[in-house]
């Protein structure tokens, strides 16, 4: 019975997406939602924080693995971008190059790794 079982759920998982950082940001998301809503006695809130839970089951149980590991890639970087606040990224106006610079060290001229062609700005 068990085995049946354990083999069930290995078929039904099979080719799903899971678990992703997405996944857990929205998790903590629902947490606070549903433990402020507990402390207000708030029914509106504590209807509120079914959505984050039904958003996660989809994303767990999807078969479309690209499309959340897109959703996954673009709020990754955005928390990159979050976490990386000490710089600052220009394109090169040349050769579009990535450079970064340090922030806060006011109008800087920059020279480009790749085609070191320089550029002033303002970090």
């Amino acid at each position: 019975m068990k085995q049946k079982f354990g083999n069930w759920l290995q078929r039904v998982f099979a080719g799903r997406y899971g678990v992703d950082q997405l996944s857990l940001a929205i998790l903590v998301l629902d947490l606070i939602l549903c433990l402020v809503g507990m402390f207000t006695r708030n029914g509106w809130l504590n209807l509120l924080a079914y959505i984050p839970m039904v958003l996660v089951l989809y994303r767990m149980l999807s078969k479309n693995t690209y499309r959340r590991y897109q959703e996954n890639r673009r709020f990754l970087q955005l928390i990159d971008r979050i976490k990386d606040r000490k710089n600052r990224y220009y394109k090169c106006p040349k050769c579009k190059q990535l450079v970064r610079v340090p922030r806060g060290k006011g109008k800087i001229s920059i020279t480009c790794p790749r085609c070191k062609e320089k550029f002033v700005k303002k970090t």
